[in-house]
């Protein structure tokens, strides 16, 4: 019998391995001394809070970051990826959460970019036309290579990232937080193209901060902590290690609401009404209390938030701020009697990206802040490093740009800048989209401190868990309408989604039956 030594070397099958890398920008160590490896037909899961070096570390994966130490191997062979087309020559194709397509082109020619077939000089559409229909086949989705790109919803548009990176024949695929805007149907939908793509041989970097699809979707999970790998475990760790593992500390409670006794009504909605978006919605939220605001994606949920805080108009019904009648489609107005919103983009309505940490918390009081048209502006950095350091904004400074802070550091500014504004009604639309648990807790625990203070919080949420755990009460939408309100005490996923997914003429029953209001 042969020994160890004299047996053949055997084919691991990796694809990739990363040996200390290292990592360093202006004021912060991105990553310090990470290792990770990916091998053939596996969904490797990369884990960690906002700001834990994940994003960098993909960033150089694709080209677009190079590392200051340490070394990356391809199929056991060093390699250097100075851009994106050594990445494209390395089979490494990248998903990032804001999609890398053109949407005035069709499908077919998001797909081939760059790469169009082309016979006697000119692009061969129908060649390129067909290999287009052949790879939207492979990953299931029903939609025409003709088709524009701007006419898809967000669950095609992944699907046609996924489509153009097997037109690479990437043997590696990094997919950012591919689940954070897909209702669970498309989510399904994604992890059944995932599996098929690991058992076709693929190799599958994954990167979520929703902790169940882990166990759902994953073979191996490498976590990172302040730039560094801190572990690598198997995909069925329970979700309390994993926590653990990410934060460096147990969290006992992952909802972790206090119920004061709720005061006055200080946002009180009746009958708005945006004739085909929604229909006699009438609320009320009062001081000390968090009003959830669930229902499927397009009931209208982001809509009525908009419009009570004047960023829409609406045809009917009012909006009245303590008791008094706020102007119609009149942002100010609303701003004015205390009323603030934390949009579901954070990035796109929320920030001037380019700007520092400072300016984007002084935005809203800036006009206040400003005598004989000058801003006072070392009042305005005294109340900024204030609120941050009472966020426990993770930065370099002040001046940091915002852009390059993680995305629970950049929801921590969005909601800064109206409590610096002492707003009195805060209006939350989806406040922890994309945001690692830990960061999540902040932010309820903010959302706590501001009830206690009596502050009343309207929160829109597509994340059911969330609103059961810090609502004290959930107002369920469908179709534009209110379906039904439950108290926290009877508020379940199933009577949640039983009233989100109602026919109309049960709904309207319903509606006879409790009032207007939902009581």
């Amino acid at each position: 019998m042969s020994s160890a030594e004299d047996q053949p070397a055997v084919d691991t099958g990796e694809l990739l391995r990363i040996e200390g890398v290292r990592k360093a920008f202006p004021g912060v160590v991105a990553l310090d001394g990470v290792d990770f490896d990916l091998r053939r037909g596996e969904v490797h899961v990369l884990l960690g809070e906002n700001g834990a070096g994940k994003s960098t570390l993909i960033k150089m994966l694709s080209g677009a970051h190079r590392p200051d130490g340490g070394r990356i191997l391809a199929e056991g062979r060093e390699v250097r990826i100075h851009g994106a087309q050594d990445a494209e020559r390395l089979g490494i194709a990248t998903i990032y959460q804001e999609f890398n397509l053109v949407p005035e082109l069709s499908v077919a020619e998001n797909i081939f970019l760059g790469r169009q077939p082309r016979r006697f000089g000119m692009i061969d559409r129908r060649t390129m036309e067909a290999a287009a229909e052949k790879l939207l086949k492979r990953v299931g989705v029903d939609v025409s290579p003709r088709a524009k790109v701007r006419e898809l919803g967000i669950a095609r548009l992944q699907m046609v990232e996924i489509a153009k990176a097997l037109s690479l024949d990437a043997r590696v695929l990094i997919m950012d937080e591919p689940t954070a805007v897909l209702t669970s149907e498309e989510v399904d939908k994604l992890f059944r193209i995932v599996r098929t793509l690991r058992d076709d041989g693929v190799g599958i970097v994954f990167i979520t901060h929703h902790l169940e699809e882990i166990a759902a979707l994953g073979d191996r999970v490498t976590v990172l902590r302040d730039g560094r790998s801190i572990d690598q475990v198997p995909a069925s760790t329970p979700e309390d290690e994993l926590v653990r593992l990410m934060v460096g500390r147990s969290i006992e409670q992952q909802y972790p609401r206090e119920r004061p006794d709720p005061g006055r009504p200080l946002l009180q909605v009746n009958g708005l009404t945006r004739h085909g978006v929604f229909h006699d919605v009438s609320f009320e939220v009062r001081a000390g209390e968090v009003v959830g605001l669930a229902g499927l994606v397009g009931a209208g949920r982001t809509e009525v938030a908009r419009a009570v805080f004047g960023a829409d108009r609406y045809d009917a019904g009012t909006v009245e701020v303590r008791g008094e009648r706020l102007a119609r489609g009149d942002v100010n107005a609303a701003m004015g009697a205390g009323v603030g919103l934390v949009p579901e983009d954070r990035k796109g309505q929320g920030l001037v990206l380019d700007a520092s940490v400072q300016d984007n918390l002084g935005l809203v009081t800036l006009r206040s802040a400003s005598r004989a048209g000058l801003v006072d502006l070392k009042g305005q950095r005294t109340a900024a490093a204030r609120i941050a350091g009472q966020l426990g904004v993770r930065m370099a400074g002040l001046d940091q740009q915002v852009r390059t802070l993680s995305g629970g550091n950049q929801q921590k500014v969005v909601i800064g800048k109206w409590l610096l504004a002492d707003t009195k009604v805060l209006i939350l639309d989806e406040p922890t989209r994309g945001i690692d648990v830990g960061a999540k807790v902040e932010i309820y625990q903010l959302i706590n401190e501001l009830t206690a203070t009596g502050h009343a919080v309207l929160m829109v949420s597509s994340d059911l868990p969330e609103v059961l755990g810090m609502s004290d009460r959930v107002l369920v939408m469908n179709q534009g309408r209110i379906a039904g309100e439950l108290p926290a005490h009877e508020a379940t996923q199933d009577a949640v989604m039983a009233l989100a997914v109602a026919a109309p003429n049960a709904q309207h029953d319903q509606e006879e039956g409790v009032g207007s209001r939902g009581h």
